[in-house]
């Protein structure tokens, strides 16, 4: 486990068929993706799960909530709670949610300015959408702009 102010994180960006992950940690306030994990109706291998575990060594997971635009919860909030649950369960690992409203849309967005053409199946945006999650949500707690 790491120190105070130096806590590893992995993020997630739930989907029914891939899951975003990322890594990073509270010292530098900053995250870099891994490679997504495929799921099946929102199931993860957990065996994958558990390699990155093994290898990170997290102290915390953190799965970005998908929100209403209203702030509402919808079906996918459900199930994003029910993986961060599951998470915590296997792993022992505290689990929190970070509202992820605009994440994926923000990935399109940086995707396609790198000059990815839109086919997000082959140009998955997931792991870059775990870092907007986790990287949000490491500024929202130090009170750093965004």
């Amino acid at each position: 486990m790491s120190g105070c102010g130096q806590r590893l994180i992995l993020g997630f960006d739930f989907g029914t068929r891939r899951i975003g992950v990322a890594v990073g940690n509270e010292l530098t306030a900053s995250a870099r993706a891994l490679e997504p994990l495929p799921a099946r109706d929102g199931i993860p291998d957990w065996e994958r799960v558990a390699r990155l575990v093994d290898e990170w060594r997290p102290d915390l997971f953190l799965v970005g909530l998908p929100l209403n635009m209203d702030g509402t919860e919808s079906v996918m909030s459900t199930r994003a709670r029910k993986f961060g649950k599951r998470l915590y369960g296997r792993y022992g690992i505290p689990c929190e949610m970070a509202d992820e409203r605009g994440s994926t849309r923000e990935a399109k967005s940086i995707a396609r300015e790198a000059g990815h053409r839109g086919n997000y199946r082959d140009d998955s945006v997931d792991g870059l959408a775990a870092v907007l999650i986790l990287e949000g949500w490491l500024a929202d707690r130090e009170g750093l702009p965004r």
